[in-house]
């Protein structure tokens, strides 16, 4: 069983139709603590790690058992896939105390149809509470988002990589998406990447 701290999620098939990835492999990075390892590397939230040190990433399983090898301190060439392209990052390993990345919690579930999704912006006083400077509220959720998991009360974050800061600007988003997309969603203080199968 994945303990809830481990640094990345699986890829799957919905996932790397989402973000253009020619396979289901490497380790998507759901939250990147700010001052963090993985912050200081320069890695970022819906970054895919694809290979390690020249080794690849099959399965995000992966990724602890490679970095598990090296020492505090040592660093780690990094091949990551960032919006569409492959970037190499150097990473500089923290200890164990470091919180590098939080996990991304997915759910394959097939459907059809629109997203649907009922969005309106956050108001000032929303944003301190969930301590976000962007994003949308999730009013509700039916269809392919509600069979994805997506909840009402949740912060929609990003699409595909997109950060959002307006309804209409997500409407565009989806209107170029292909049959799946990711969202960032914001519960309960965690960022976690939900793909929703629409076509």
């Amino acid at each position: 069983m994945r303990s809830s701290a481990s640094p990345s999620e699986e890829v799957n098939q919905t996932l790397a139709d989402s973000f253009r990835l020619e396979k289901p492999e490497g380790a998507l990075v759901a939250n990147v603590e700010k001052g963090g390892p993985a912050d200081r590397a320069g890695l970022k939230s819906g970054d895919v790690i694809l290979k390690a040190d020249g080794r690849p990433i099959v399965a995000s399983g992966d990724l602890p058992a490679l970095i598990g090898e090296a020492s505090p301190g040592d660093k780690v060439a990094l091949e990551v896939w960032r919006q569409g392209k492959r970037e190499e990052i150097t990473a500089r390993l923290g200890d164990a105390s470091d919180k590098a990345a939080s996990a991304a919690t997915t759910d394959d579930k097939a459907a059809k149809g629109r997203v649907g999704l009922a969005l309106r912006p956050l108001d000032p006083q929303e944003r301190r509470e969930a301590g976000v400077d962007g994003g949308l509220l999730i009013e509700g959720a039916g269809g392919p988002a509600a069979m994805a998991g997506v909840q009402p009360g949740d912060v929609l974050m990003a699409v595909d990589g997109t950060p959002v800061k307006s309804v209409e600007q997500v409407r565009a988003v989806l209107a170029k998406s292909g049959k799946s997309v990711a969202l960032l969603i914001m519960r309960d203080g965690n960022r976690i990447f939900v793909p929703v199968r629409i076509g």
